[in-house]
């Protein structure tokens, strides 16, 4: 089999309907939507399939819902035979690709991600956050005008999806003032509706608490490679593991480093396993144009049949 990356994505990629049509095909993901529902102490098929948008988008909830939608994917997936080489996933979805390497259990995933969605929702009803995408500035030059103009303000960067997107986190004040500099420069930018400054210093209140969480959760030598957000590389530790989904909470998600680190390897096939399609989105704008691969969204029982036809 050619050399394969699992791809998960996380908030941000969630729709009213997700999931639903694995959730009718297979016995196993209705299965895993009771144990998530359990396991949470809420409806997540409810939300899932039904909403509201606003009642699914709270973090609280969208963190096990989106967890349990990719790990349903996955799930059928592997049912079939389909190994990946690597995973990697983007900050919430980096808990699903743990499981996919054989890191942490289905269960352990889900009881993570939810109590990362409280912490998170916690501290963020303490102290008011804001999140800006910048389009069209390279990292040096966005971290340069967060230099300058922070001062005593919170704002740092998030995530760095592409070569020139990255999204900025903190203060609103302090994000407004990165975004305006930015602008004068020639980037775009675009406010996110978001519920609080992710990947910043905002939530760090939640991190003693996750950490000890952690502590408590089993994680097992990794099967296959997973592509950490806080490194962009591979770790064969399981304890080591532990301390950066623990960093990665409040650390930017280096996600343009870690699709050249895939790049690298020279992963010949890359599927997005999950609600959207996000992610293939920002991949399709970091490969080279002659690189050699296929790129693959599996989101409905469609496009998973076309996956499983063509990979098998």
């Amino acid at each position: 089999m050619k050399k394969t990356a699992f791809l998960f994505p996380g908030q941000g990629s969630q729709s009213v309907g997700m999931g639903l049509d694995f959730y009718e095909e297979f016995n196993f993901v209705k299965d895993l939507f009771e144990m998530a529902s359990d396991i949470c102490k809420i409806n997540i098929s409810k939300l899932c399939f039904k909403g509201p948008m606003e009642d699914l988008t709270a973090t609280v909830n969208l963190q096990p819902s989106i967890t349990t939608v990719n790990l349903s994917c996955l799930s059928a997936i592997e049912r079939e035979g389909i190994k990946s080489c690597f995973s990697a996933g983007h900050s919430l979805g980096e808990y699903s690709a743990l499981s996919a390497a054989g890191i942490v259990s289905k269960e352990s995933a889900l009881g993570l991600v939810f109590k990362r969605g409280e912490l998170m929702h916690r501290e963020a009803t303490k102290y008011k956050g804001a999140m800006h995408a910048i389009v069209g500035l390279p990292i040096e030059e966005i971290e340069q005008i967060i230099a300058d103009v922070k001062g005593k303000d919170v704002v740092s960067v998030a995530n760095h999806n592409t070569k020139t997107q990255i999204v900025i986190t903190g203060e609103p004040d302090a994000v407004v003032k990165v975004s305006t500099a930015a602008s004068a420069k020639g980037a775009k930018s675009v406010p996110l509706k978001v519920s609080g400054a992710w990947h910043s210093e905002l939530i760090r209140g939640a991190e003693k608490e996750f950490n000890e969480c952690l502590e408590s959760a089993s994680f097992s030598k990794p099967v296959t490679s997973v592509i950490h957000n806080v490194t962009a590389n591979i770790s064969p530790d399981p304890s080591e593991i532990r301390i950066l989904m623990g960093k990665q909470l409040c650390s930017p998600v280096k996600w343009f480093d870690s699709m050249c680190r895939l790049i690298d390897e020279q992963v010949e096939i890359f599927a997005e396993i999950g609600t959207g399609t996000v992610l293939t989105g920002l991949l399709k704008k970091i490969l080279p144009k002659d690189y050699p691969c296929k790129i693959y969204a599996i989101n409905s029982l469609k496009s998973y049949d076309n996956f499983i036809k063509e990979v098998k």
